[in-house]
């Protein structure tokens, strides 16, 4: 054990990948529907390594939480500066009120029970579930006229309280959204039935059952059948089948044909199709499975069946923006070519003929690599699988959020400061919208992205559990059960205004209503959990542009709370 000690205390860097390596497998832990999640699992696994008392340097968390913050404003940012300047500004504005009422509520809590600087700021991290707030209230902390015993004090006893209030913030959250919610706008039953009508609204097109309107696991599929019933018997053109598939309610393209023995590659509008040739349809799995003996029998041409077909994500620009699904139906381009996923802001959002789609959406195409490499420019910027990080573009933009976030302001002796976390933030924020109008540079991949989020964030929340582990147990000596109790009050009490103020006062749709509130909460569990509940996924409809705007302000008022108890 002795050796085990001096390892971790000379080389402190492996008790960190311990922490991280066991925090993630207890996260994956699941008991029914509970889980604890990874951040509060790295946690605790890293107060538990710290009760060996291994001393950790304190630039090495900062860096890891600067990286956390620009992935964050980097993915939010196209979403959070659109929404405010387009038919979204309700959502902006009810998002910013909920996000009011968090810091409010949580101050009068904190300030009812007689909570220092730290002690908010851990209730108002695990109550509104934004681990963030650990690092920038931390770093604000540090920037106060107070004694170092007392600012050290405060910063540890900052991850205690997250611990102490951050599961009933995320179990509570989703209970409430999910179970709760429905119950106060009407019972679930009404909320499912307006949720399914709005659905059939929005998916209301001149064919209404587009295959372009598929969830990304229903894939398109391409078949091959012989022309052999009487409906051949005069030679028909490709345009021809295609209209009489589509008078049938089902979008089925012509893709290629087999005449005569030779493969026709290239298939046009006038295209003929005669009697014993064979064709390839792409389309829709079960449609194109259906009955088609009018047509004739299903055939295995392997040599027909061999040609590329390509599924390629393109980030949406300015050419697209402001269009439907069913807009981009219509245009010409898109013939053969399906949508088959939506992504804003990282999240999933459904594809129905009324979405909305905007600048800095990912939108997932398949079709033909043809057609595809076609309808891609005309959408917006190719982003093709690649392993490449613009690091360049990461470094610079940290480092000049960062001097911003380090200027301080002094008001009535009071010094105030966005500190560099909060800069690195809005630096994300900026670069991430810049990226969404000029995408030829600053790319991030997607499996890159999602290494700074949480590999960032857990190597931080790592660090915070070790170096807070001596004082861990005395911490939750000090804070009592009462912290709990003002954590469920922290929790609920916004979430139920919110769920009132989204229905009488901002007319939302209840479905709508309640990704919002989540949304404004960045609270994904709960998305979750009202998705299951409705049967639907028409909530995150109302979550993107929220998450962008609570994503924000509830990592900024780390800093707002700390400065407002001292």
């Amino acid at each position: 054990m002795d050796w085990l000690l001096h390892l971790f205390r000379e080389y402190p860097e492996l008790a960190i990948f311990m922490t991280i390596g066991i925090g993630f497998w207890v996260g994956t832990l699941k008991y029914k529907t509970f889980t604890l999640g990874t951040v509060t699992s790295v946690l605790l696994v890293g107060v538990l390594v710290g009760q060996m008392d291994i001393p950790i340097s304190g630039p090495l968390k900062s860096v890891f939480f600067l990286l956390f913050l620009f992935a964050i404003g980097y993915s939010v940012g196209p979403q959070f500066f659109r929404s405010l300047r387009s038919e979204g500004i309700h959502q902006v504005i009810f998002a910013c009120v909920l996000c009011i009422i968090c810091l409010g509520v949580t101050y009068m809590l904190a300030k009812l029970f007689g909570y220092n600087p730290g002690e908010a700021a851990g209730l108002l991290s695990g109550a509104q579930t934004i681990s963030a707030v650990i690092g920038v209230g931390g770093d604000t902390i540090n920037t106060l006229s107070a004694s170092p015993e007392e600012k050290k004090a405060w910063i540890n006893i900052i991850p205690v309280c997250y611990a102490v209030t951050y599961i009933f913030g995320t179990i509570g959250s989703a209970y409430i959204l999910g179970t709760i919610g429905p119950k106060m706008l009407g019972g679930l039953d009404k909320v499912r039935k307006a949720t399914k009508e709005l659905e059939q609204e929005l998916n209301k097109s001149s064919l209404s059952d587009d295959p372009a309107f598929i969830n990304a696991n229903r894939p398109v599929v391409f078949r091959a059948y012989k022309a052999e019933t009487d409906w051949f018997d005069k030679p028909q053109t490709a345009s021809a089948l295609e209209q009489h598939l589509q008078s049938l309610g089902r979008r089925i393209f012509v893709e290629r044909i087999r005449s005569n023995g030779q493969i026709i590659q290239q298939v046009t509008p006038d295209t003929l199709i005669k009697k014993g040739d064979e064709l390839v349809l792409s389309g829709r799995r079960e449609w194109v499975i259906e009955d088609e003996s009018w047509i004739g029998g299903e055939v295995n041409d392997a040599e027909l069946l061999n040609f590329p077909a390509e599924d390629l994500s393109v980030m949406l620009t300015k050419k697209a923006d402001g269009k439907t699904v069913e807009d981009l139906r219509k245009m010409s381009f898109m013939h053969g070519v399906v949508i088959k996923r939506i992504k804003r802001s990282g999240v999933d959002i459904p594809v129905l003929a009324a979405t909305k789609l905007y600048a800095g959406d990912s939108v997932e195409i398949i079709g033909l690599a043809r057609e595809v490499n076609a309808a891609a420019p005309q959408l917006g910027y190719v982003d093709r699988p690649s392993n490449k990080t613009d690091l360049v573009f990461v470094g610079l933009g940290i480092l000049i959020g960062g001097i911003i976030g380090a200027l301080t302001l002094h008001l009535g002796g009071v010094p105030i400061s966005l500190s560099t976390s909060g800069g690195a933030l809005l630096s994300g924020l900026f670069l991430g919208w810049l990226r969404s109008k000029h995408p030829t540079f600053g790319r991030i991949p997607e499996p890159a992205l999602w290494i700074l989020n949480n590999l960032g964030l857990n190597m931080f929340i790592a660090v915070v559990g070790i170096t807070a582990g001596p004082t861990f147990v005395e911490g939750i000596k000090e804070v009592g059960f009462m912290l709990f109790i003002a954590g469920i009050l922290a929790t609920s009490i916004p979430l139920f205004i919110g769920i009132w103020m989204g229905n009488k006062i901002f007319k939302f749709h209840p479905a709508i209503n309640l990704g919002c509130n989540a949304g404004g909460r960045t609270t994904t569990a709960a998305l979750g959990a009202i998705q299951e509940s409705l049967d639907s996924t028409l909530p995150a409809m109302g979550y993107t542009v929220t998450y962008a705007v609570g994503n924000t302000l509830l990592i900024l008022w780390g800093v707002a709370i700390v400065l407002l108890m001292s």
